[in-house]
């Protein structure tokens, strides 16, 4: 009997030094998800930063496919295997709900996004104002396609509300969404753009920030897509956006936080 008691400690010891084994901390608990965002085009370089903190805090992989808000939900629509959207504006978070595609109650505002005029460096133009764009010597204007990107869109309004849109719309040429609208200033293809200031930092051009009077907010909201595989994860990267980790990245790139614009 007394060597029963210290046979039997032993093996309380292993069980539970083999079941304390068994419980992994976050990264090893999450380590074989994989979680699979549409974003708009805008957040290519904040949510690469932001993906890449979340996967060290969790373990679990991002996947982004980034694109034009409006594209990026018409895919949804048509069953596009996804688990979070992280839209440019609120308006195609809302439409993807009405219709069944996003869940419901899942909605939630990650930042304001705002515009720049941009210069390609290579033309030797200074453009401060919108009005600049009606010199001579700007030839082409990029924007994204105001159909179906919502900077596109706020472009279209900044011009219409600084009273220029009739006058500058001649030069205008489109892009597929508000990174390509870029490309065309970086490569010299146009000589000014109206883009999302969150990428506009970079080497071959030059930025000023647009009056966010001109324009109505851009109110970028995330939803989590109806039948994802991976709804927990999600729930935990938006709130990971929207944290103390997430938010000083996208401050970093120009947004405003929500309840700022």
């Amino acid at each position: 009997m007394k060597t029963a008691f210290p046979a039997l400690s032993i093996i309380l010891i292993v069980l539970v030094a083999a079941i304390g084994g068994c419980g992994p901390g976050p990264a090893a608990d999450r380590g074989n998800e994989v979680l699979t965002v549409a974003a708009a085009t805008d957040l290519q370089f904040a949510f690469t930063d932001i993906g890449r903190l979340f996967e060290e805090k969790t373990g679990a992989r991002v996947t982004f496919s980034f694109g034009s808000s409006g594209t990026l939900a018409q895919q949804i629509e048509n069953g596009a295997p996804v688990d979070l959207f992280a839209s440019a504006d609120e308006e195609y978070v809302e439409r993807l709900i009405s219709r069944g595609s996003a869940l419901p109650g899942s909605a939630a505002q990650y930042a304001v996004g705002r515009i720049a005029l941009v210069t390609y460096r290579g033309s030797n133009l200074t453009l401060t104002r919108l009005y600049d764009l009606l010199r001579p010597e700007v030839r082409k204007v990029s924007i994204a396609n105001p159909e179906h990107a919502p900077y596109g869109r706020a472009a279209r309004q900044a011009l219409t509300n600084a009273g220029l849109w009739e006058q500058v719309q001649p030069k205008l040429v489109y892009g597929e969404n508000v990174r390509q609208a870029l490309q065309f200033v970086e490569t010299g293809n146009a000589e000014a753009g109206i883009v999302a200031l969150s990428i506009a930092d970079v080497p071959r051009v030059s930025r000023v920030v647009v009056d966010d009077a001109l324009y109505q907010p851009l109110n970028q909201t995330m939803v989590i897509v109806k039948g994802a595989k991976q709804e927990s994860l999600a729930r935990d990267f938006i709130a990971f956006v929207n944290g103390p980790k997430g938010r000083p990245v996208m401050q970093r790139y120009g947004f405003l936080l929500p309840g700022e614009g």
